[in-house]
């Protein structure tokens, strides 16, 4: 697999909510917080303000632009700003799985949107690489995601038999969709391993690092792999990732290794062979550096341990300001 389809595997996105809201004339709906879910929204026709908490300023969306909300903060969409706003709940009661829900008998205004749960249990090294609103506008070059837009509606109006599935699956699409696109245009502006992926060089370098993680890379061979001088390519992926080459191979071994204790039965010798590690006292003393805990007392807590935003900021940086792409 490529590096975004490595770290969306390892976070397990699961669409636990997706659902379309059809309005006309004047509306503002207020929407709770989203339990540290992602939300992913698309306009399908007219437009709207969004706002989501603590953000100063107002997005306005218009037919073919598409949002991520990363930071699960509650947020409002209206169309206009000044008007009082409604609770979800009065419009959204006894929502289900892949229905539109109507307001003010519809037709001047719809959109499509899913919220997804991250089950991976290092959620941050790819929402701590987005800011609160990722904003894709419908010009940008985005025609499979304005398919799946669009066929998600189709899909939830037409209620047709294994529609469910399909509406799941579109979820996912969009989602990935819209971070390829976020990706794309805003790569100039963010450090994190999310934006390096779109430089030729260092995306290429990390693709190696993804493709044999177990591999004993030196900056060297990485460097002439990519067609760089040693000294070039190391101070190149420092700006780009925020982080040294051979510090982003051990923090991608531990989030893999993580995933291993967490999941199998595979004892620690095993995972530390496998990853290149020819002692387990080598890797176990990485292994903490990296997550803050020996691989054994994260085995047997990895389903209660907090957050711990310390460690995820070591794993991959971020930007916290708003980006419009």
């Amino acid at each position: 697999m490529d590096p975004l389809s490595d770290v969306l595997s390892l976070l397990k996105p699961r669409s636990y909510l997706a659902a379309g809201f059809d309005a006309s004339g004047p509306w503002s709906v207020q929407f709770p917080d989203q339990q540290q879910g992602i939300k992913c929204g698309a306009v399908v026709a007219g437009e709207c303000w969004l706002s989501v908490e603590d953000v100063a300023d107002p997005v306005h969306l218009q037919a073919g632009d598409c949002f991520l909300l990363p930071t699960g903060r509650p947020f409002r969409l209206a169309t206009d700003m000044a008007l009082p706003p409604v609770d979800a709940k009065s419009i959204f009661s006894g929502a289900g799985e892949g229905r539109v829900y109507s307001y003010n008998g519809g037709g001047d205004f719809s959109l499509v949107s899913c919220r997804f749960a991250l089950s991976g249990n290092h959620a941050g090294i790819l929402l701590r690489m987005l800011p609160p609103i990722v904003h894709i506008r419908g010009e940008t070059d985005g025609a499979a995601l304005r398919w799946s837009v669009e066929r998600m509606m189709q899909e939830m109006r037409e209620r047709r038999p294994g529609g469910f599935l399909v509406v799941q699956h579109l979820a996912h699409m969009i989602l990935v969709q819209a971070l390829r696109l976020h990706l794309t245009e805003s790569a100039k502006g963010g450090v994190g391993w999310l934006f390096a992926l779109a430089d030729k060089q260092i995306g290429a370098a990390i693709d190696a690092m993804h493709e044999d993680p177990a591999h004993h890379w030196t900056l060297q061979e990485l460097a002439e792999r990519v067609g760089m001088s040693r000294s070039s390519f190391a101070l190149k992926f420092k700006a780009m990732v925020d982080a040294s080459p051979m510090d982003y191979l051990t923090r991608w071994r531990m989030l893999l290794a993580g995933d291993r204790l967490t999941n199998t039965g595979d004892p620690i010798s095993v995972i530390a062979l496998s990853l290149g590690y020819e002692s387990e006292s080598a890797f176990s003393t990485a292994f903490k550096r990296v997550l803050g805990c020996s691989p054994r007392q994260y085995s047997r807590d990895a389903a209660t341990l907090p957050f711990r935003p310390e460690n995820e900021e070591r794993i991959a940086g971020w930007q916290p300001e708003r980006i419009a792409v």
